[in-house]
């Protein structure tokens, strides 16, 4: 069976994506979407789709419709958090609240929901549409239930690292999981491989997750992508934080709250102070080592995929690409 690979899916679902012209009005609307899809990114969810149809079938371009729902649904849900974040700026340029207002970004956000359920449905297969509707359905309430855990996460100290990683999984792995169980049904999978490829896609979101907590602390910013250390400066719950908490000893603790709770503060003192005392408690290789174990997990469940192990290459290789995508 003909696959294609990683880069070729991408290319695809670029030019396929890029052919879509709203021409409807109004264009306070239409805009604020076309903008927000054009600002562009990995395009990871809809690769995984398509890597997990291209599985089980060889014609992806029938399901690139169903691939732009999911990309459509991700921009939604950053376009939204952006305004809850009060974000200025997303990959380099202005969020859609900060060029047009708050209003648009709710109401573009809106529709980009709506859109997403009619590229779901666009030329789905009968058979197909309950299953695919609702492992959708699910997965966009959950991703809302995530987003609300890590709004109530803010106002609480005492979040703890299981806490932590039901909410990331969540708000990041279930829509990595969506796609490919998606993917996989559109495909012609068996219920069982269906679901093996959603525990898959559950593990690399995790780990995926654990790896940027990482990386906000420790990675290059040239590399990353983004100042190190922004996450520290917000005092976001990440697995860092919580775990160092965890580990720190009385008088550690102490300090590390100090931190959290001080109004006024030195950015670059605060950043180092912190990171310190992540190296005291080795909250950076404990963090590491559940990224390695969710990683190594999910490709156990991999393996499991009732497929030839040959035609699982290019998703192992683009899984692991993402993972060592910054170190």
């Amino acid at each position: 069976m003909k696959q294609q690979t990683p880069k070729e899916l991408q290319e695809l679902f670029h030019s396929y994506l890029n052919g879509l012209a709203y021409a409807r009005n109004p264009k306070g609307l239409y805009e604020p979407i076309e903008y927000v899809l054009d600002i562009g990114g990995k395009r990871i969810r809809p690769v995984l789709m398509l890597l997990a149809y291209n599985l089980f079938k060889e014609d992806v371009r029938s399901v690139l419709p169903q691939a732009v729902a999911l990309e459509t649904y991700h921009n939604f849900t950053l376009l939204h958090d952006d305004l809850m974040d009060k974000a200025d700026m997303r990959r380099g340029k202005p969020t859609v609240h900060k060029r047009w207002d708050e209003n648009a970004a709710i109401l573009s956000g809106d529709a980009m929901i709506i859109l997403a359920y009619q590229f779901l449905m666009q030329d789905c297969p009968a058979e197909y549409v309950k299953p695919v509707m609702e492992v959708f359905s699910q997965t966009a309430l959950e991703v809302c239930e995530g987003q609300q855990w890590d709004m109530e996460f803010e106002t609480r100290q005492d979040v703890t690292v299981g806490e932590y990683i039901g909410m990331i999984r969540l708000k990041t792995s279930v829509l990595l999981a969506g796609a490919l169980k998606v993917g996989a049904i559109l495909g012609g999978a068996s219920v069982q491989d269906a679901q093996t490829l959603y525990d898959f896609g559950i593990r690399i979101g995790l780990a995926f997750q654990l790896q940027d907590d990482w990386l906000d602390v420790y990675g290059d910013p040239k590399v990353f992508g983004k100042n190190i250390g922004g996450d520290i400066l917000c005092n976001k719950k990440t697995f860092m934080l919580i775990t160092a908490f965890e580990k720190a000893d009385e008088e550690t603790r102490a300090d590390l709250l100090r931190w959290v709770t001080a109004k006024e503060f030195e950015p670059a003192r605060k950043i180092a102070a912190v990171t310190a005392i992540y190296n005291k408690v080795k909250a950076g290789d404990i963090c590491q080592a559940k990224v390695e174990a969710y990683y190594q997990e999910g490709m156990r469940l991999l393996e499991q995929v009732q497929v030839e192990q040959g035609c699982k290459r290019f998703l192992q290789e683009f899984v692991t690409g993402l993972m060592h995508r910054n170190l």
